[in-house]
């Protein structure tokens, strides 16, 4: 029996920067944002938060043995950024959400993973499809998240996203990391 350990990422950077990995009681902190460079386009960004998850794989070339995957939800350190003049509790808060953002997908991730795929050959068979299928679903909501809260500067609608992310979370709390 041939057993096989694959770890790509989702997220790009190197394999060594500084990672925190979502816990429903750990909140981000400011000190958290560490980069000294604004990747993004335009003046009135306040904050970057570079997130999403990771995944490892333990299979076997026969087909018919378990799989093991294992997911993992990283928020990065070192290419998460912020404006030190402009930032409070507010955009903190906003931030997190990004971080609980592809927590929920991590978990939806997890959830399709538990349901379709049970050995090497599902894994084979499946894995890719349902991957590609919540990785755009996670881009989109994180775009629209931005978008419809003006990057949290509408508050009522930055209210209603505080809402959905909590309600999303406890819906799909079978499905948190062990």
């Amino acid at each position: 029996m041939k057993w096989i350990f694959l770890v790509p990422f989702l997220i790009s950077g190197s394999l060594f920067s500084q990672k925190i990995i979502w816990q429903e009681n750990n909140r981000l902190k400011w000190e958290n944002f560490k980069s000294k460079i604004n990747n993004q386009q335009g003046d009135n960004v306040v904050a970057y938060t570079h997130c999403g998850w990771e995944y490892s794989v333990v299979k076997s070339t026969n087909p018919k043995i378990p799989v093991r995957i294992k997911v993992t939800t990283i928020f990065n350190e070192d290419q998460s950024w912020k404006d030190v003049k402009r930032i409070n509790d507010y955009v903190l808060l906003h931030e997190q959400k990004h971080f609980d953002i592809a927590e929920i997908h991590a978990r939806k991730l997890r959830k399709e993973i538990a349901e379709r795929i049970k050995t090497s050959g599902d894994y084979n068979k499946y894995f890719q499809e349902i991957y590609n299928r919540v990785l755009n679903d996670y881009r989109k909501f994180q775009a629209a998240y931005d978008r419809e809260t003006r990057h949290g500067m509408n508050e009522e609608k930055q209210a209603e996203y505080n809402g959905v992310i909590s309600e999303a979370l406890e819906n799909l709390k079978n499905y948190a990391a062990s």
